[in-house]
């Protein structure tokens, strides 16, 4: 009786994992659908789920022209775009770890007053809407020369990177026994030696997950990019928004440019899936 009862566990447990996965990836499917489709089959109905699949929404997306000369297009200019959000989501997650590694490390190790408060306080930019702080941070870059920029849209984006990077990253650092650091100390070593030779080695994985999913979350932003941004500095997702115009949605080459969208953050996962995972289990088990 008690094997059946496993048995039966086991399979429920089986199908609702198949519904779970079926749930999260039939969207990503629907898209990669109609990014190989025609504009005809698109918006068919009901719905073609065989059909003979064209990749003129992608020669339009990257090269801004149809093979066939026969698809209606919005120029976008969608590869600058891309290009636009690789710059300022890298710069925003190396200036984040530059900043948030030290930082991190001061509040797991230093006892100072209003500690936690400060802490607190750095997560709650984490927590507020953007539309809070988009105004503001509006008037001022226009007044300041950041609008439209580079520099601009990187130091905008810590309020979503750095929070995130310092919470997370802290907790890595308390994961590290002090008694490490007290020998380390006691052999000679400065504590910028031990800083540098014995707790960011043992927290690389942490710092390599917390890089990729900062980077992930400001490659998703929209509303900062929508607002902050020139056309000569607008990332990708809010560029997607080029596809519609007062007379028609071009969905095929909308989800084309989803898809291409997604390959950053899916290849970087591939690519660093083990630190990914490493990082994400850090201090998880102590013995």
């Amino acid at each position: 009786m008690d094997g059946e009862r496993l048995t039966l566990g086991k399979v429920l447990s089986a199908v609702g994992l198949v519904i779970i996965m079926l749930w999260t990836i039939f969207p990503l499917y629907w898209v990669f659908n109609m990014s190989i489709q025609t504009p005809i089959d698109v918006i068919s109905y009901p719905p073609k789920f065989v059909f003979d699949p064209t990749l003129e929404n992608y020669s339009v997306v990257l090269l801004g022209k149809s093979w066939l000369g026969k698809y209606e297009t919005v120029q976008t200019d969608f590869p600058r775009y891309f290009l636009n959000s690789l710059i300022v989501c890298s710069g925003a997650v190396i200036l984040s770890m530059l900043v948030g590694v030290p930082a991190a490390y001061s509040l797991a190790r230093y006892n100072f007053r209003g500690k936690e408060n400060f802490a607190f306080t750095l997560l709650s930019f984490r927590f507020a809407p953007g539309l809070i702080v988009i105004i503001p941070l509006f008037v001022i870059f226009r007044r300041i020369g950041f609008y439209g920029t580079y520099y601009g849209m990187i130091f905008a984006y810590q309020l979503l990177t750095l929070p995130f990077s310092v919470w997370l990253m802290r907790g890595f650092f308390e994961d590290i026994p002090p008694e490490l650091e007290y020998a380390a100390r006691i052999d000679g070593y400065s504590w910028w030696g031990v800083f540098r030779k014995i707790d960011l080695p043992l927290i690389a994985p942490g710092i390599a997950a917390t890089g990729i999913l900062s980077f992930i979350f400001a490659w998703n932003e929209f509303l900062f990019g929508y607002i902050l941004s020139s056309d000569a500095t607008r990332p990708v997702t809010p560029s997607l928004m080029g596809f519609i115009s007062y007379e028609q949605v071009l969905w095929g080459q909308m989800a084309a440019a989803a898809i291409i969208t997604l390959l950053p953050s899916v290849i970087l996962a591939i690519f660093i899936q083990r630190y990914l995972v490493r990082g994400l289990t850090f201090g998880a088990v102590k013995g």
